[in-house]
């Protein structure tokens, strides 16, 4: 089994390797695939994430879920508690500044955020995943910190968005990596036993 940063390395350089018109593609079929899961669409309280470093592009899922009446927020890199996220509500006016890793966020403003365990879906990124469910990041273990403070059992969604070109076999796993509850790409919805 390759190494995980093996593993990073080799996905994000697919990722990039996707041409503009192929990201489009992905991006307008991701939200095809999120808006026929009806039991997603009952929701109403959704994190998502501004996509990066070849990354799905969110935006338009962002837009589809902002036009659907979803009330969204983005992820905050936490400015006492180093390596954990807050979720702030975001809205289109929501002023944004680049954080430490040069990533939009939205400018911090405590009475707007929301508690991660009142969040019903949180879409994560993710650089590789597995059919098993196991996610690997960017190697920051910020979701996975943040993600492990839900009580169990939770009613939260944890699910990860990725480009159909970013499943591997297997994902090495770590005892702090918090599995998904499904991973959606362009192509397919994996719902994940728990």
């Amino acid at each position: 089994m390759q190494s995980r940063q093996q593993l990073r390395t080799e996905i994000r350089r697919r990722r990039m390797a996707l041409t503009a018109s192929a990201q489009q593609q992905a991006a307008a079929s991701l939200v095809q695939q999120v808006l026929q899961q009806p039991h997603l669409m009952a929701k109403q309280h959704f994190a998502l994430y501004l996509s990066n470093d070849g990354e799905i592009n969110t935006a338009p899922l962002i837009a589809a879920l902002r036009s659907a009446g979803k009330t969204l927020y983005l992820p905050v890199l936490h400015p006492f508690a180093t390596g954990y996220l807050l979720f702030q509500h975001y809205e289109v006016h929501t002023p944004l500044q680049p954080n430490r890793f040069t990533i939009a966020e939205p400018v911090l403003n405590c009475a707007q955020v929301k508690p991660v365990a009142e969040l019903e879906v949180i879409f994560t990124p993710l650089v590789a995943f597995d059919a098993s469910g196991q996610r690997l990041g960017m190697g920051g273990g910020f979701y996975d910190r943040t993600l492990s403070q839900l009580p169990r059992p939770h009613h939260c969604a944890i699910i990860g968005l990725a480009h159909n070109c970013q499943q591997v076999a297997q994902v090495p796993v770590e005892p702090w990596d918090q599995p998904l509850d499904a991973i959606i790409t362009p192509a397919h919805v994996y719902h994940l036993k728990r």
